[in-house]
């Protein structure tokens, strides 16, 4: 959001032809408000009239203070048509412009700030944003009007128990000012947003993570980063809480002390000898009127707190379509092969202190079969996702068919590079659908040779409907392991020349990584360029050149049996991989 905008203007922007709605919910609500006033002084009239021993028209005052009443509500019930016709149309229109600029991104842009964010970025803030429009703006103008209302009610009848009244009103809304407005609360609401936004993700982490809890028997504490959020999330939370403790009190206190106000009043003019019919009528008429302030006080009060949470959530929206696209550029060229170069290749990701990619220089011939190994967090997934420009490269070039992959169209690029993931997911819907993803125009036979080139046929038999099974109805599910062999099929069946397998045997059984191998094996004997990034050392030992990735640099380059004779770090982790398929439970 633009610092000179205000939350409106911003919010606006998406509105299109609806925005006159927006302003109409305002003033209709705020015609409401004024309307639910009208009664008040009909039961004024009431009390005088039957003080004045006079009930010829308490009838006629009873109803036409329901008339107003029910007016006020037919108009609010208006406001809020237009203010959520509007607040759709807005939340929509957010949505959709988050999405489309999202669909341009780096897709490792998911990566750098995590999945679970990006979903509550995108799905919270539009939802507080509708939120805010359908309900709280109007609700908000028609809480102005209506201490305008009160504040003109206040002296009509008796100026002085008005006065009195609005002082204590007053002081309240000076001590609500400085605990609603002012950089130290938006720096709180932001500290706060960050706290809940850290917790999300997390969590969101630690559910993908509960498998392997469940495997090797960890208990929660295992997720350190799960349980540290949660406990800056309490520390905020309790440390907000007690700094608020003496402005709430006070608060509190002085928008309730008109009751206290008008006692004392009333004890002073009953000392004095001063009572008279009249000013018990207006005592009444204070005593009836001076709760509806402290109640709309309450609700301005925890409008401008919504207004707060609104402005963050425009904030993260801003910081999202701030995010540069990978744009197509405009000298665009066609690579001549597919051989892959990386030139002294960096990369730092987004406020890192230390580059994940750190002076790569490696080359890729067509129809090499070639592995990236190492340690976690050694460099491999972003050294591969930037083979595919999940990212651009901060320093040095990648180049395909000698051609800078920046100087690619992004579809040219996406035809002649595949990715599979380690943790590939598929949609719900038919497994026809799901693999003719790769290639939309796909014919079913097509689709069949796929799946059956990539190990599939046991999984179609078992499915009560085959290839046109819908995954995820009437119990059908598919294992890990079953979900990678149709997304491998779904990359077949888009037959790109170069193929990325980022740790695709991650979560498969023994069987499962066989049939997945077989298909590998397919892939290899049909002329592809495969890149595996793998921890499972047996599945790389057939492979041309393996690259042990270390700190974002290759300290090893050989084949499987160079490696060894080397002795080197490769050896060591092969020694260690040996030594664990030899464990046994006794």
């Amino acid at each position: 959001m633009d610092k000179k905008q205000s939350i409106l203007q911003a919010l606006l922007a998406y509105a299109g032809k609806k925005k006159v709605l927006t302003y109409l919910s305002m003033v209709i609500s705020g015609i409401s408000q004024l309307l639910a006033l009208v009664p008040f002084l009909y039961i004024w009239a009431i009390l005088r009239d039957v003080l004045a021993g006079d009930n010829s028209r308490i009838a006629h005052y009873g109803w036409m203070a329901v008339a107003f009443a029910l007016a006020s509500i037919v108009f609010y019930v208006g406001a809020l048509m237009c203010s959520h016709v509007s607040a759709f149309r807005i939340a929509a229109n957010m949505r959709k412009t988050l999405m489309a600029h999202i669909m341009k991104l780096p897709i490792g842009f998911l990566d750098s700030l995590g999945s679970g964010k990006v979903r509550k970025w995108v799905q919270e803030s539009t939802q507080s944003t509708e939120t805010y429009l359908a309900h709280q703006l109007p609700d908000k103008a028609g809480m102005y009007a209506t201490m305008a209302g009160l504040a003109v009610l206040m002296f009509l009848f008796d100026w002085r128990m008005g006065l009195l009244c609005l002082a204590t009103v007053l002081l309240a809304i000076i001590v609500m000012f400085t605990m609603m407005t002012g950089p130290t609360l938006r720096r709180k609401m932001a500290e706060y947003n960050k706290a809940l936004d850290a917790m999300s993700n997390e969590a969101v982490e630690y559910v993908r993570g509960i498998p392997v809890v469940k495997t090797f028997g960890q208990s929660v504490f295992s997720f350190k980063r799960f349980k540290a959020a949660i406990d800056q999330y309490k520390d905020w939370v309790i440390a907000y809480t007690l700094d608020l403790r003496l402005p709430m009190t006070l608060y509190t206190m002085l928008v309730n002390a008109s009751f206290a106000v008008l006692i004392a009043l009333t004890l002073f003019v009953l000392k004095n000898g001063t009572y008279s019919p009249e000013f018990l009528l207006d005592l009444l008429y204070y005593i009836i009127i001076t709760p509806s302030i402290a109640v709309t006080l309450n609700r301005i009060m925890f409008a401008s707190e919504n207004e707060m949470i609104v402005a963050e959530a425009l904030d993260k929206t801003g910081r999202i379509l701030s995010l540069d696209p990978l744009s197509d550029p405009a000298d665009a060229r066609l690579p001549e092969d597919n051989e892959i170069r990386m030139d002294n290749v960096r990369f730092r990701y987004p406020e890192a202190d230390r580059f994940a990619v750190d002076g790569v220089s490696l080359t890729v011939r067509p129809g090499e079969k070639i592995a990236f190994v190492g340690p976690s967090g050694g460099g491999k997934t972003t050294t591969a996702s930037l083979i595919a420009r999940f990212f651009d490269v901060t320093e040095g070039a990648i180049t395909l068919g000698g051609v800078d992959i920046r100087h690619i169209r992004k579809k040219d690029l996406m035809d002649r590079i595949s990715f599979v993931f380690q943790d590939s997911r598929l949609l719900k819907t038919s497994i026809f659908e799901n693999v003719r993803l790769g290639r939309p125009d796909a014919t079913r036979e097509e689709v069949l040779d796929a799946l059956h080139r990539a190990q599939c046929d046991d999984i179609l038999a078992k499915l009560p409907e085959g290839i046109d099974t819908v995954i995820g109805t009437e119990g059908t599910y598919l294992s890990g392991g079953e979900q990678q062999r149709v997304a491998i099929a779904r990359v077949m069946l888009k037959d790109t020349p170069v193929v990325i397998l980022d740790e695709a045997t991650a979560f498969a059984d023994p069987d499962n990584e066989a049939r997945v191998q077989q298909a590998f094996t397919e892939m290899a004997a049909r002329g592809k360029t495969l890149i595996m990034i793998a921890h499972r050392l047996s599945s790389v030992t057939g492979a041309d050149h393996i690259f042990v990735l270390d700190e974002g640099r290759v300290t090893e380059c050989g084949s499987h049996s160079e490696l060894l004779e080397k002795g080197g770090k490769y050896a060591s982790m092969w020694k260690q991989y040996v030594e664990s398929i030899k464990w046994n439970i006794k």
